[in-house]
């Protein structure tokens, strides 16, 4: 029997689960070690500064199970927020339970109190097939863009 879940926003006292989670997450999609100090920090930050974004988790017997990342992007051509879903993590012990598909509603339902939310985006490495069926399922559409980025140190 799957336990009952709750979804929230989180709180700066799910910091530590969060920037873990991220390292998890790094590792398992891409093999990159992050560095955890820079990752806390970056999680930090985002609480400092609620202008960037927020995150969502999930919580099983008040365990954080899992967690997702909303950042804004503005859209001039929709004269709207695109909210971008970034950071999804959902621990190995509970997978395949819904628990994504439940956030993706949460935030929908979140968009729908706002008034200026165009729409939701997200990206996802290009051999992650399973995610990618996870959001077709969901109702998304993969776009004609591709994604290019100089990054600095």
């Amino acid at each position: 029997m799957n336990p009952k879940f709750t979804i929230r926003k989180a709180f700066q006292t799910d910091t530590d689960t969060i920037a873990g989670f991220n390292c998890a997450m790094a590792l398992e999609t891409e093999g990159k070690k992050l560095d955890p100090v820079t990752i806390s920090a970056g999680v930090s930050s985002l609480f400092k500064h609620p202008e960037y974004g927020f995150y969502i988790v999930t919580e099983i017997e008040n365990r954080v199970v899992a967690c997702l990342l909303i950042t804004y992007e503005w859209s001039d051509w929709r004269n709207g927020l695109i909210w971008w879903i970034q950071s999804v993590y959902v621990h190995p012990d509970f997978r395949r339970r819904g628990i994504f598909r439940q956030m993706y509603s949460f935030i929908k339902n979140l968009t729908q109190k706002q008034n200026n939310v165009a729409g939701i985006r997200l990206y996802v490495e290009k051999d992650n097939t399973t995610a990618q069926q996870t959001y077709r399922r969901l109702g998304m559409t993969e776009t004609a863009y591709r994604l290019y980025e100089e990054m600095f140190a």
